[in-house]
């Protein structure tokens, strides 16, 4: 492994999501250049079984250079505010800098992802000197209002936090950990990452849209008069950007790119033909049972996605 470029990154879920994280895995190992080396680490409570079921080294069976490491956060954040039926193992995130020491500079991405590309480029690439964190804003947002009144700031400052590079030696070093235990306890909309850009304010880079494709992203880059990217950054984010189902997951219904996702779920050791065919057979049906009208804006608006 000496040889090697090792990025470390680290994944956060519970019992729910082994799957899709394996799927999520699997894309990211398949797009390893040679070079590359994963070193994985997994945030879980002290409830988690996945740990201890081998599911995730099936993985082994088909790649090689990477390493799965688990972290037992325990009953940490217990006392966090949550809403919108997310649970507190979506603030483990914000402990990664005091529970993955060996690294000063870290990635962290959530596993209702799909990578389409190496991460070593960006990982090396990606100057944190000054900065707390690094990630992917939007240029507007259907919740503009809110950015402003409650974390002062604008959507082309709020970066998402499923898809994020922390300079943990900085966070370290000025202890912000401790502010993000602290604003954990406040109630807010968006959870984690809102403490994340309330805490980091002033000291947040930001991405290109590669490195975290959203819905609203989508809709820009399908945009050929779009102002906000330039058409490199439009090019590679299309063929090659990290996508993040923030939204409704391809593994419970249509929605954009859904069939990316199946791709690679197809890859995986994880298909089951039954679950496979069994998703698209109760889709179809639902579709079937739709009005007409219902139909035909549906592919409509399929197709006004895709030009």
């Amino acid at each position: 492994m000496s040889s090697k470029n090792v990025v470390p990154i680290v994944f956060s879920f519970d019992d729910n999501l082994v799957m899709q994280a394996g799927v999520c895995m699997t894309s990211l190992l398949h797009h390893a250049k040679p070079e590359t080396f994963y070193d994985i680490f997994i945030l879980h409570d002290s409830e988690a079984k996945f740990p201890s079921s081998g599911i995730l080294e099936k993985l082994f069976l088909q790649f090689s250079e990477f390493s799965i490491q688990y972290v037992n956060v325990g009953s940490d954040f217990r006392d966090a505010f949550q809403i919108r039926g997310i649970t507190q193992a979506t603030y483990y995130r914000l402990l990664i800098p005091d529970l993955i020491p060996q690294y000063d500079k870290i990635m962290y991405h959530d596993v209702d992802v799909i990578f389409r590309d190496d991460l070593s480029s960006i990982y090396f690439d990606t100057d944190l000197t000054g900065y707390y964190v690094a990630g992917v804003s939007t240029p507007y947002s259907d919740i503009e209002q809110y950015f402003n009144e409650k974390i002062q700031t604008t959507s082309s400052k709020y970066i998402a936090a499923g898809d994020i590079i922390f300079n943990s030696k900085a966070i370290r070093d000025d202890n912000l950990v401790a502010k993000f235990r602290e604003l954990a306890k406040l109630n807010w909309k968006y959870q984690d990452m809102d403490v994340i850009n309330m805490a980091c304010k002033g000291k947040i880079k930001y991405l290109s849209p590669g490195f975290c494709v959203v819905g609203t992203t989508s809709e820009i880059l399908k945009d050929r008069d779009q102002k906000y990217y330039t058409q490199e950054d439009v090019e590679y984010a299309l063929k090659y950007g990290i996508i993040h189902y923030n939204g409704p997951k391809p593994w419970n219904t249509w929605c954009l790119n859904f069939d990316i996702w199946w791709e690679y779920y197809r890859k995986s050791v994880y298909f089951d033909p039954e679950y496979y065919y069994s998703f698209y057979n109760n889709k179809l049906d639902e579709y079937d049972r739709l009005p007409l009208i219902k139909r035909i804006k549906i592919l409509l608006r399929y197709f006004k996605t895709m030009k």
